[in-house]
């Protein structure tokens, strides 16, 4: 009785568009959302007009692409610019343990299930391993035989090419304690937070997960960013895990999804991912162009984070605009991708398993951000390790690492990047 009860209230708040997370189709915005941007986020000046231009969100999916394999003048053209040393790289060796891990990634993977499936490209998961560890065998020979990698793989480019941006570890000050220098709790999951997994009620909601909590015995949508960090709802439930000085701190480090705690002792923490509130996520670029406060030309990471600075007042209702909450947890070691090991910076990349399998190995041409020049394109080894929410169809986001620059490189990125997928000339054979 209690689960058919269960069942018809989830049933219809899945009819009335309550808050999901993992739908296999993009669930329409709010009718209210704008009234509710325009009631939050006072409009900027006419003097600060919005281009006529519409920006660009940064969920937007980049049109469906198809694989395409390069010939030999191309490969020996992409291969000629290969430069490990701008992603911090000295030898080739120095990529063993990152494809140790990808490896062991893919062992766990059935060798003859379709990872790919494409007009011009079909592989399986052997493939991929097959690819890792044929690239692990030339590791000791690359660095005086670069030209290895074009007699020994096939290069498929991706068609058209890739949006690539970037994502870095934050380094945040903390305190294990309140204080007036750190008033602001970073939170990990709430005590009545609960989610269903919507596939064990029927198929065509496999995959979808509802996050919800419960309300005078009524099944409700969990809170959201106004409640908890305006109206401090969590401050009875002890699951705060740190202190931080500064709202934005929390927002920016629940964009990247992971980080570093600096406490005042010294100390470092790792903060991994642990869960999230269930609601949409809101662009605060979007908002603040939409607003008129920034044109799409001058949006960054660290631009928004100016405009906040210099306009304190306006900090808790820009936040608010988002309603997404993500929840931490403390750990020795991170940050962690989506194949449960550790990231490597400017190696590791996110991507849409869809389009690049976890597992991939990658060489793709783009252009670095550089605070002192423009920067030419450089070629660099990439390994499809970590998934995102906004990361769909055909965009790679590069991890940075941890620290300034990385948040600098994070911050800017933004390039059309040419990307090729290595198949080992191994597999046809199989």
């Amino acid at each position: 009785m209690y689960a058919n009860r269960l069942f018809m209230l989830l049933a219809g708040l899945l009819l009335a568009g309550c808050v999901i997370t993992g739908c296999t189709k993009p669930c329409p915005p709010c009718p209210d959302s704008e009234a509710r941007i325009r009631e939050l986020v006072p409009q900027a000046p006419p003097s600060s007009p919005v281009p006529p231009h519409k920006a660009e969100d940064a969920t937007q999916i980049p049109p469906a692409a198809g694989y395409v394999l390069l010939g030999p003048r191309e490969k020996q053209k992409m291969l000629e610019r290969l430069n490990l040393e701008r992603q911090r790289i000295g030898s080739w060796q120095d990529l063993g343990p990152a494809l140790a891990k990808s490896l062991a990634y893919l062992r766990t993977k059935p060798d003859q299930a379709l990872a790919i499936d494409d007009d011009n490209l079909t592989c399986t998961y052997g493939d991929l391993r097959r690819t890792v560890e044929e690239l692990i065998t030339l590791l000791p020979e690359l660095d005086a035989h670069p030209e290895y990698l074009l007699k020994r793989f096939h290069w498929y480019k991706l068609e058209p090419n890739t949006l690539m941006t970037g994502y870095y570890e934050p380094l945040v000050h903390a305190s294990p304690a309140p204080c007036p220098e750190y008033p602001f709790p970073l939170y990990g999951v709430p005590k009545d937070l609960k989610m269903a997994d919507l596939g064990a009620f029927h198929p065509r909601w496999a995959g979808q997960k509802l996050v919800y909590r419960i309300e005078n015995g009524q099944i409700v949508p969990y809170y959201d960013r106004k409640a908890i960090d305006s109206g401090d709802v969590l401050a009875e439930q002890g699951v705060e895990i740190a202190w931080v000085r500064d709202l934005v701190d929390i927002f920016f480090l629940q964009i990247q999804g992971s980080g570093r705690l600096v406490f005042p002792d010294g100390s470092i923490r790792h903060v991994l991912y642990a869960g999230k509130n269930g609601h949409r996520y809101v662009s605060l670029g979007k908002v603040l162009i939409e607003s008129g406060y920034m044109n799409p030309e001058e949006m960054s990471m660290q631009n928004i984070r100016t405009f906040l600075k210099n306009r304190p007042d306006m900090v808790e209702p820009l936040l608010n605009t988002n309603p997404s909450y993500v929840f931490f947890r403390l750990a020795d070691k991170g940050p962690y991708g989506a194949m449960g090991q550790p990231l490597t910076p400017l190696v590791s990349v996110a991507s849409d398993p869809d389009r690049i399998p976890l597992g991939s190995v990658l060489v793709h041409q783009v252009s670095l951000p550089d605070s002192k020049a423009p920067s030419p394109p450089v070629v660099m080894l990439g390994l499809a390790q970590d998934r995102g929410g906004a990361i769909k169809g055909d965009r790679l986001d590069l991890f940075c690492g941890a620290g300034d620059m990385a948040a600098f490189l994070a911050g800017h990125m933004k390039e059309e990047a040419r990307v090729c997928l290595l198949i080992s000339s191994k597999s046809d054979d199989h």
